[in-house]
């Protein structure tokens, strides 16, 4: 989980030639780092006390300076301090709150939120794991949804609530939201908003591609998956666009400033070709 963590913020190659030549930090490196080291600093106590760490690494500074020569949230070299922060955050989660069993928390939580005749049931699910992770230091909401979707979908496929909350996470990233743009579906049903906060409103990308995922089956293309799949549609919708995949609907092969002339594309004929920037110099 923290390595996927160590993703936000920049581009994906970046981490990752990042993470080959640092490497990263595992659960039992961060417990004896700040478990057997003394004096302990006050903020490294519990979950709650850890909020206001502070912790910057190009300016070696904390908010607490009186211990920082001895701290130990220091000493691993992530990319930046925020991921520092983020993974001791991530550790105090898992002792503190989550009792230092993640998986027990996660059927525990997944339980408790458990509706099984609520049409909103995935939503519920999701957000019984989602907002109390959402304080962790740091991780957007975009950032965990990906990060718990690819744990809960491949865990153990016989916790139907693990795959059911896994299967509802959608990750709206700006690949997702500018194809939701370009083809003219946020336009004819009245969405258009910059990519934000609102990608995850009432009726912002994550709603959008939630309604559609109703309206496909995705045991068509995989007998093994569940049938309403949308972290299958929105992955697909992101594999159209990103270089790493089919690299067709993004910034790199199209001029925003005009309308998409790429008649090659299989979505040309339904595709509205709307205009992503039309303002732009």
């Amino acid at each position: 989980l923290a390595e996927a963590i160590s993703y936000q913020g920049v581009a994906d190659t970046v981490a990752t030639s990042y993470i080959d030549q640092h490497g990263t930090v595992s659960h039992a490196d961060v417990q004896q780092a700040s478990e057997t080291r003394e004096p302990l600093c006050p903020k490294l106590q519990s979950h709650w006390h850890f909020e206001g760490c502070g912790y910057r690494k190009t300016a070696r500074s904390c908010n607490r300076p009186d211990h920082f020569a001895q701290c130990s949230l220091p000493k691993h070299d992530l990319r930046n301090g925020s991921l520092n922060q983020a993974t001791y955050s991530l550790y105090l989660f898992m002792r503190d709150v989550a009792s230092g069993d993640f998986v027990s928390w996660i059927d525990r939580q997944l339980e408790s939120a458990d509706q099984p005749t609520s049409p909103n049931r995935p939503r519920l699910l999701c957000d019984a794991l989602l907002q109390p992770l959402n304080h962790v230091h740091g991780v957007s909401y975009k950032v965990l949804s990906m990060t718990m979707a690819s744990l809960l979908l491949v865990g153990d496929s016989n916790r139907e609530r693990w795959v059911s909350a896994g299967a509802a996470m959608i990750v709206v990233d700006t690949l997702v939201h500018n194809w939701l743009h370009r083809t003219g579906i946020l336009r004819s049903l009245r969405s258009e908003h910059s990519y934000g906060p609102r990608c995850y409103s009432s009726n912002g990308c994550a709603a959008i591609i939630d309604q559609l995922a109703r309206r496909i089956d995705a045991r068509d293309f995989n007998p093994d998956f569940p049938k309403t799949f949308p972290r299958f549609v929105q992955k697909s919708i992101w594999r159209f666009c990103a270089m790493a995949a089919m690299n067709r609907c993004n910034g790199n092969q199209i001029d925003d400033r005009t309308r998409c002339t790429d008649d090659s594309c299989p979505l040309y004929a339904h595709c509205e070709r709307v205009a992503l920037d039309p303002n732009r110099i």
